[in-house]
């Protein structure tokens, strides 16, 4: 089968496309001929050597196909349209899934909208609900709002809680993308200071919740944004790893709840109980169209750079998709 594998880490030539023997499936997975995967931030950090966590040569961690090996009383059967995470292989022809982190694709979905669903909406999920314990009315911030996470957690928001959702993007455009998806404060982190306008569109009190997708370079800007007894979820580092001059008493006096979380590295008991809560809880309002994956652009495999590319350049509004079969 076609794979892309890391060839070195950085590069016009770091990734590769290669044949491969395609994977047998294990007790309790499916093998899924894979007709589009998407494209993560973990990606690129495998990619580099950062991750601490990759087992598989193969890059990619959701895919979406066709089943085409399936245990009898798993739930699914040869030639089922599926989509879910995988631990590693999702950029080749063919990839083993377990059949508990398996979802059927809604009907009208085609393969690269059935991809990009996986790890954005389960990351934002579980950012929002079983870390965030986001209630209905309450106020959310989410950073990076036109991201694959960011479009998602927008959705996610207004539909299951009718929060207020307040976004920070770079761009007009990528602002207007997220008000589309219901976003109610947009607020553009290059023109504005963002704490002041979280603070304003709060009546000074700030958020309930914070999605913060940058890390360091925010660390002071959310402190000052959350609401006191607030909810902080650190679900990625673009803005560094390293906070100088930490005020650990204006964290503690605000009694705030500061929770540090990736899914790729969580357990599968975890992934699997968490896809599940998702089927029930989101799945419905994506098959009456409520909620949608939200893909950019499109690539071939074997263009799997140019793609990470796009990612790193921040030129996204939602997934990035790269389809492996026709």
């Amino acid at each position: 089968m076609k794979a892309i594998i890391v060839e070195r880490q950085n590069g016009a030539n770091a990734l590769k496309l290669t044949d491969l023997p395609a994977p047998e499936p294990a007790a309790g997975e499916l093998r899924v001929r894979v007709r589009a995967a998407a494209v993560n931030r973990t990606d690129i950090v495998t990619r580099e050597g950062r991750s601490g966590y990759a087992v598989n040569p193969i890059l990619g961690v959701e895919i979406a196909g066709i089943v085409e090996q399936a245990e009898e009383g798993s739930g699914f059967a040869p030639g089922d349209r599926v989509m879910g995470l995988v631990n590693g292989g999702g950029y080749a022809e063919y990839a083993v899934m377990p059949a508990d982190r398996a979802m059927k694709i809604p009907a009208g979905y085609t393969f690269e909208q059935a991809a990009a669903v996986p790890e954005v909406f389960l990351t934002a999920y579980q950012t929002l609900y079983w870390i965030g314990r986001l209630q209905p009315g309450e106020s959310v911030l989410i950073h990076a709002g036109a991201s694959g996470v960011g479009t998602a957690a927008i959705q996610l928001a207004k539909t299951l809680s009718r929060a207020k959702v307040i976004v920070t993007a770079g761009s007009r455009e990528k602002l207007d993308f997220c008000e589309n998806l219901g976003a109610d404060v947009l607020i553009n982190y290059k023109e504005q200071s963002f704490e002041k306008e979280v603070l304003a569109a709060t009546d000074g009190q700030g958020v309930d919740l914070i999605l913060d997708f940058v890390g360091a370079d925010y660390w002071d800007k959310n402190l000052e944004s959350v609401k006191k007894e607030g909810r902080w979820v650190l679900i990625g580092i673009l803005g560094g790893i390293q906070v100088e001059q930490v005020n650990l008493f204006a964290l503690m006096s605000k009694c705030v709840q500061l929770t540090g979380t990736l899914l790729t590295p969580r357990s599968d008991d975890y992934k699997a109980r968490l896809t599940a809560d998702f089927v029930r809880e989101v799945m419905p309002h994506m098959a009456a169209g409520e909620i949608k994956p939200i893909v950019d652009t499109v690539f071939p495999l074997e263009e799997a750079m140019s793609a990470q590319t796009h990612m790193e350049e921040n030129r996204n509004i939602g997934k990035i998709v790269l389809s492996v079969a026709e």
